[in-house]
């Protein structure tokens, strides 16, 4: 089992939301807020470190391309050198033929207000599709963990939980050993949650910071292997 912590202490020790430490508010629900979250969504779900990831969203941030609107007009050969300024390079070619589709569909089939997807979605299930058919290449990754920030906020934002938060949650004895099921897994932590008399819109920041703690265990299991 991992060092003994309780829930205060992993937030402290691991931060919360990922949407809030880049300065997203998606408390209140507004569109060009959510949009951002999608954008760094969609920047964070590539096979890429969570450094160059944050480090390129802070580009977009301060060249003010944060909108769909922003992005068409940006271009790709201008969404490329912002890719690149911020060592997106591996996927850069990609990713600005994503972030254009991504826009041009979501101002065409909802106005460019991610809240009207939302509302359009008959359930969870259907939510998630409709994210994932915003453009090619946005897949189950990208969609959960966009979605995953919404969950509390949007109603019918209910992504799996995330293996590594499922690990993290183990390791630290927050769930059994016994435990295999995820949706349960999820329930349980939902529990755990609650007893600490915090509402439920915050049980994202949670489980941001069990994925981070996941990452970190990763981390540790393959510098151990090295060593072998």
């Amino acid at each position: 089992m991992a060092k003994a912590l309780d829930v205060p202490m992993l937030l402290s020790e691991s931060g919360g939301c990922y949407a809030t430490q880049l300065g997203i508010r998606l408390d209140d629900l507004k569109a060009e807020e959510i949009y951002k979250w999608l954008l760094a969504a969609i920047l964070y779900g590539a096979r890429i470190s969570e450094n160059i990831a944050t480090r390129t969203w802070q580009v977009f941030e301060h060249e003010a391309v944060l909108t769909p609107e922003s992005i068409i007009r940006t271009g790709w050969d201008g969404l490329v050198a912002l890719l690149d300024q911020g060592s997106y390079t591996r996927y850069d070619y990609k990713t600005a033929t994503k972030l254009l589709a991504v826009s041009q569909t979501l101002l065409d089939r909802y106005a460019g207000n991610l809240n009207c997807l939302h509302a359009a979605a008959r359930d969870s299930d259907d939510l998630a599709q409709r994210v994932m058919s915003l453009g090619k290449g946005i897949g189950p990754v990208t969609a959960q963990i966009f979605l995953r920030e919404l969950r509390g906020r949007w109603s019918k934002a209910a992504p799996p939980l995330a293996a590594l938060a499922f690990q993290a949650a183990q390791a630290l004895g927050f769930l059994s050993q016994n435990c295999h099921d995820s949706d349960q897994a999820l329930i349980n932590l939902q529990k755990l949650w609650d007893k600490q008399r915090i509402p439920m819109a915050s049980f994202p920041d949670f489980e941001a910071a069990l994925i981070r703690y996941g990452l970190r265990l990763r981390r540790q299991r393959k510098k151990v292997r090295s060593e072998i």
